[in-house]
């Protein structure tokens, strides 16, 4: 049954929706609580984020089933509704979260607007696809292993990473907490920007004095994508007083990929290994066998994994100093065809581009992802990461930096 909470009675029904971006089973849209900053904008929710009155999914049909509706809703979109914004509807999640390719066994695949016959990106893929097709102004989607940055790449839009644990996380189904954060879409840097300045606390802006590059993430890529943002690497850099060329990881990447997948694991049993053995769902593929992945992890992998963590966190504070804004490919390629071999997907796709998403969870750092660039005619976003705390200043250098391609 879909329910519509507003105001003067008026009935929502689910938007208009040629993209499949939009829950039907939990549909839930709300006016406005105030006036504020955000007057006229209309938003969209990932379907892991509390609203008041219906029930969060998780891209589950299992989960659906087995859970109530909410009492309250995410602090996130209380926010945003106590800024002017209005909730239009809840959109599709990759199923529990567990994905970067935006396929949904149980709900299909939110359509990708910069490339029908590709995936949009996981797992924020709705609310990508509702933001990229002019559905809304912009969209809250969640961003943990790069839930929110790669789908803003595939699908040629803004996307935002912020500091973890900035924004409260209350009313968000936790996934996995050390690195899970609020996250957002929009095609205008502007209203990017204005939302920032809603979900954030204020914070002293700098203007960023130097470009790191980060050439071990730019050969991590195909030498084609590489040329592909030459020019949008080079308009960065006119930004900027000083630039110069930096090594991420002294060792390699994969290194990283690894320890931040086996935290990544073990937070997500913990957090929902009791529900998956009590209710047996029915997984779908990639998804089962990531979730039994995270089972296997033992408490003595998740200690070097954390330990390790440590260090990676110390290397990249000492990289990244008070001004510097580090430079980086937001994925590596761009989106694949729909219909790509789970195992190519979810294995070899996955495990490069997490190599590249992971330096900013394992850091806990913000990220932005600007759409600059493309391929074949298709989005390649490229992405400034900043010190723990630089949240608006990532957002005003993206309105800066904004050409239209």
């Amino acid at each position: 049954m879909s329910i519509s909470i507003c105001r003067a009675g008026k009935d929502w029904s689910p938007p208009d929706d040629p993209l499949g971006a939009f829950c039907r089973e939990n549909h839930i849209a709300h006016a406005p609580i105030s006036p504020g900053p955000l007057d006229g904008l209309d938003f969209a929710a990932k379907d892991v984020m509390d609203v008041i009155g219906s029930t969060t999914g998780f891209g589950q049909p299992d989960w659906l089933q087995s859970h109530g509706p909410a009492s309250t809703s995410a602090a996130a979109v209380d926010r945003l509704l106590n800024a002017g914004a209005r909730l239009v509807g809840r959109t599709v999640s990759d199923e529990l979260s567990y994905s970067l390719s935006g396929e949904n066994v149980h709900y299909g695949t939110p359509t990708n607007p910069a490339g029908v016959d590709r995936i949009p990106g996981g797992s924020s893929s709705g609310s990508v696809s509702a933001v990229a097709g002019g559905l809304v102004d912009f969209a809250l989607g969640t961003d943990c292993a790069g839930s929110v940055r790669l789908p803003a790449s595939y699908c040629g839009v803004f996307g935002m990473r912020p500091t973890h644990g900035r924004i409260p996380a209350t009313g968000i189904i936790p996934f996995a907490p050390s690195f899970d954060t609020l996250g957002w879409f929009a095609r205008d840097p502007m209203v990017l920007e204005k939302v920032g300045a809603v979900l954030l606390d204020d914070e002293e802006l700098e203007e960023p004095r130097r470009l790191l590059m980060a050439r071990d993430c730019f050969e991590l890529i195909d030498p084609s994508v590489r040329i592909a943002l030459t020019l949008a690497v080079d308009l960065v850099c006119r930004h900027f007083g000083e630039a110069a060329e930096v090594i991420v990881c002294p060792g390699d990447l994969n290194d990283w990929r690894e320890c931040f997948s086996t935290i990544q694991g073990a937070e997500i049993w913990a957090n929902l290994g009791p529900w998956i053995c009590t209710h047996a769902p029915n997984l779908g593929p990639g998804i089962k066998e990531r979730i039994a992945f995270a089972s296997e992890v033992t408490s003595e992998q998740e200690g070097a994994a954390r330990g390790e963590r440590q260090n990676i966190v110390r290397r990249l504070n000492d990289i990244v100093q008070q001004g510097d804004i580090l430079c980086l490919p937001s994925a590596p390629r761009a989106a694949p065809l729909k219909g790509t071999a789970t195992s190519t997907i979810e294995v070899a796709y996955r495990h490069q581009a997490i190599c590249l998403l992971c330096v900013a969870g394992l850091g806990g750092l913000p990220q932005v992802s600007l759409p600059m660039a493309k391929i074949d005619s298709f989005p390649l976003g490229l992405s400034l990461i900043g010190r723990a705390g630089s949240d608006l200043q990532l957002l005003r250098l993206a309105r800066k930096l904004h050409v239209p391609l």
